[in-house]
Formats: structure tokens, sequence, C-alpha cells
């Protein structure tokens, strides 16, 4: 069985420009947002990434037919729709469960595979479960399937317990066609919520407060299909931010509003980066080792627990010690234990770990677990000895989110080549 590595170079310094496209946690969430409609909704600046396909799988799965070319997405959504979503596609990544609830708005059932994904901790659908139950609808997990039923959903008051992207988006996908009005309160605040938001009021949806903590929705008869362009992705934006400040780097970024990131680019302005925002994107030039910082990941707007990898590995080669504080997904820490065997200094402790930089990390062999800490871990390789070649395996996580990654390392002036063993 052959399965692919990366190949990547240490001391490498990145300079040049970037553009990101549309961002995976959106396009995903969109694609099964189109399932409320009948006809063709077009969505333009799509990731090439592998979960595109993959979502495309479990579309078509239901029915629909998916036509892709370069960055367009076209989905034709026919009058009548399967409400059974097929293991073998939902299974293999985490957003599929986003149809839940544009199948329980239209097909008043749903029947969803359990979905698998990156392996980052517990992540319950308690409250997609309860938000439905909500609105109207019986639901139970059952033959590893989570299945919910209404007849007619009705609109209701929601108090979320935890700010949950996923949950905000089903609840959401089912009550823009519930009788009456729903108010969700506690809601997510993620730019891709609000991604979401403006895609479904394009379709004829009524939603105010996208954005903020209480998101209000009138429910509609019907929606229509439409054609939207995928906000842009600020984590994969993020990665670049902290790539450019670990190797002393000069990258601009573009395709995104600056405002999405601005905690983790100030966190950057305080280690010692300079970070110079534009309407569209922004620049950061790394002039000297980092200097250490603390973080606790949060919800939007607080400081993501996807660029957390990131964190942790410009922390490693930082001035001092820094302390970073999980606070969304308790087994984010495993790919500590891959950034010690490239010589980080870290110690975990409970939902802490500790770092106390140094000047270089040494090449070894590592293993992603996931899509950013894979990402995180090729940052760190490039952090590595001058002439060190560090191995990354189980790089297909990092392909479901990154697009073109190890080509845009080598245009930035990496040595990273992709290897098939």
């Amino acid at each position: 069985m052959t399965a692919e590595i990366f190949l990547v170079g240490g001391g490498a310094r990145l300079q040049g420009q970037v553009r990101v496209t549309g961002a995976k946690n959106s396009v995903l969430k969109l694609m099964g947002a189109a399932l409320l409609a009948e006809g063709t909704t077009v969505l333009r600046n799509c990731p090439d990434i592998d979960d595109v396909p993959l979502m495309q799988n479990v579309l078509e799965g239901l029915g629909c037919q998916v036509e892709r070319d370069r960055d367009v997405v076209a989905i034709t959504v026919p009058r009548e729709i399967s409400s059974r979503a097929d293991f073998e596609a939902v299974r293999q990544f985490r957003a599929s469960v986003c149809v839940l609830g544009p199948l329980t708005a239209r097909c008043s059932e749903a029947v969803v595979a359990l979905p698998g994904g990156d392996a980052i901790g517990s992540r319950p659908l308690d409250m997609h479960q309860s938000g439905l139950e909500r609105l109207g609808a019986t639901t139970r997990i059952e033959h590893g399937c989570v299945v919910a039923q209404a007849a007619r959903l009705q609109g209701a008051a929601i108090v979320l317990d935890f700010p949950s992207v996923g949950a905000t988006e089903n609840i959401l996908t089912a009550a823009v066609l519930a009788d009456g009005v729903t108010t969700l309160d506690n809601a997510a605040r993620e730019p891709e919520i609000v991604d979401l938001c403006n895609m479904l009021c394009a379709m004829g949806a009524r939603i105010s407060g996208a954005g903020t903590n209480t998101i209000t929705v009138e429910g509609v008869d019907s929606l229509h299909a439409t054609e939207h362009e995928v906000v842009g992705d600020r984590i994969v934006a993020g990665t670049w931010a902290y790539a450019a400040a670990m190797t002393r780097g000069d990258i601009t970024v573009g395709g995104i509003d600056p405002i999405h990131l601005h905690l983790p680019l100030e966190k950057l302005r305080v280690a010692g980066a300079q970070v110079e925002s534009f309407p569209t994107g922004f620049r950061v030039r790394g002039t000297e080792a980092p200097h250490s910082l603390n973080y606790q990941t949060l919800p939007f707007p607080g400081f993501p627990t996807d660029l957390q990898p990131m964190a942790i590995a410009m922390a490693a080669v930082s001035q001092g010690s820094s302390v970073l504080t999980e606070n969304v997904f308790e087994s984010r820490f495993r790919f500590v234990d891959e950034m010690i065997r490239l010589g980080a200094d870290a110690t975990i402790d409970g939902h802490h770990v500790m770092i106390r930089g140094k000047q270089a990390l040494s090449s070894a062999p590592v293993w992603s677990s996931d899509i950013r800490a894979g990402a995180g871990l090729v940052l760190a390789g490039l952090c590595a000895e001058p002439g060190g070649q560090t191995e990354v395996h189980d790089v297909y996580h990092i392909d479901r989110g990154y697009p073109r990654f190890v080509e845009t390392l080598c245009e930035l002036g990496a040595d990273v080549r992709r290897h098939t063993r």
C-alpha cells in the first residue's frame, strides 16, 4: 500500500505573495445548504481541497447533480431528494453532518451516518439534536446514524450551552423553513456563520443578527437557488501569517478580510512581527526571532483553535516561554508529542501546554493527526536546522484543508516536496 509524505527542508525563510481561496469551514456548509432549494446553486471561489469532492459524493448520494470547474461548484437539486446520507460518504469527514438541518427541513426526515473526520477530540451531536427538538423534531441515534423526523418544524427560542459552529449551522438551516420565528441565543459568531446566513438570505431566507450572539430567523415557505462567492479562508491565511513570523520571512496574503484575523494578527504584532493590513489582505514581516506569548483558544472573536498548532510551532522557536490553553477540543494536544520529536521543549498539563523556545528545531519523522496539526508540523520542519529533512506522514489530512500547500510553499522559497512510498 502506497502513502504520500512531505519531505521538508530546514532553515527556510519564506517570502512572496499568496492569495487564499474560499474557506473550507464555509464551502462544505454552503454546499449542504444548497439542498434547501430546488434548482441550481452556484458557488464561486471554492477551494481545491479533498473535502469538496467528498461533499460532492454526499450530495450526489442524495440525488443531486454536482459539477466542478476550477473554483466553481454548481449543485443542481431536484424536486425530490433522498433523506438518507450514505455511510461511506459521510464517515470520512465531520462537516458532512451539516446536511442534517437541510434534510430535516426539506424532507421532514433525515438519516445521517455519524461522521468521521479529524482526531481532535469528542464533538458530540447533542446540541444539534436538542436544537432540532426545540423546533419540533424527534431525534435519536440508531444503527450508527442520527435520525431526525418532523411533520412540520415550528419556530422556537433556543439557547446553546456553547456557541457551537456546527449546531448553529444545522439549527439555522432547519429554522429557515420552519413556521414562525426562531431566536438562537449564544450562537456562534464566526465569519463562516455570517457567510452561510448571507447565502441563505440570497436564497430568500429572513435572517437578522448574523455575527452576533443572537440570530433571529423568520421562517418562509420555500427558498430558491442562488449564486454565492465563498468567504476567504481565515485559517489558511493565518497559517501563512504565522509561517512568515516564525521563519523571519515576508509574506503578503490576499483574498481575506483581515478583521477576520484581528486577534491572531495582533498576537504577531506583540511577538515582534511587522503587520500591515489592507482592505483585502495583509503583510507579515518577521525581522527577528518571535517573542514568547501566552494564548488561549476560544470561539470567534477569540483565538481560533484551528490556529493552535501554528501558535505552538511558533512558540517552539520563540524567545522565552509560552503557555497555550486549549478551551475548545480536549484532544488537540496529541500534536504536541510530534512537536517534541522535532526537538520542541514542551510540557502538557491538562488543557495547558508550556513551550520553552529554542533557536532551531531538529529534523525528524512526524505524523499528522488532523489538518491543522499537519500544517503546523510542516511549518515546524521549516524551522529545523539547515540541511536537515523532516518527514511528515499522513499528509492526506493536510490535503483536506489546504489547496496547493506544497506548491505554495515552494513558490515562497521553501524546500518541500511530495514523495510517494
